[in-house]
């Protein structure tokens, strides 16, 4: 009888590890006070027009349902740095990220918020160091292969997708300002 005790709770500190796994690890507005030293920039927005809207749908193979999306960026030309707040459905549910963009390439990515029951390892850094110095190539790829991680294929994806979109959008608000 002690042998099925000891089983029944070990299945259940399992599921309840499982359903633990998912939660808030920093809070949006942290993740931006962290990225620019306490003394964030105003934020702005960009608004999306046909053609940006077109090729984000493409990336996420689903439509976008927004007209515009928030960021932070301070400096310019080879100086400039820009801060995205993004999200895209694992499974289910949603998972937020926060993904800075220095020289047209990722310079960090943090799972923020992750509210699936599986596939929570692509918070961990040994995953999203992967996508530091990752560029957009023009097929809108990353430039760089990101390993995926067994059991997690889904969130895999959907931080990726959030990748190569806060490329393009930085690319994007580089090229208006350029203009």
């Amino acid at each position: 009888m002690k042998r099925y005790l000891y089983i029944i709770f070990a299945i259940l500190s399992l599921n309840s590890f499982a359903a633990q796994a998912g939660g808030v690890y920093l809070q949006p507005d942290e993740f931006i006070n962290q990225v620019f030293d306490n003394a964030p920039p105003k934020a702005r927005v960009l608004w999306l027009k046909k053609e940006l809207k077109k090729q984000i749908a493409d990336i996420l193979d689903h439509k976008y349902k927004g007209l515009r999306i928030r960021y932070w960026q301070r400096g310019d030309g080879d100086n400039r740095k820009s801060a995205w707040i993004l999200e895209e459905t694992g499974k289910k549910e949603p998972i937020t990220t926060g993904i800075v963009i220095k020289d047209n390439q990722i310079e960090l990515i943090k799972v923020l918020v992750f509210r699936e029951s599986r596939g929570w390892e692509v918070r961990h850094d040994f995953f999203t160091d992967q996508f530091k110095q990752a560029k957009l190539k023009k097929d809108h790829r990353l430039s760089q292969t990101i390993d995926n991680i067994s059991g997690a294929t889904l969130s895999v994806r959907a931080v990726k997708k959030l990748a190569r979109i806060a490329l393009l959008l930085d690319q994007t608000i580089q090229n208006e300002t350029d203009k």
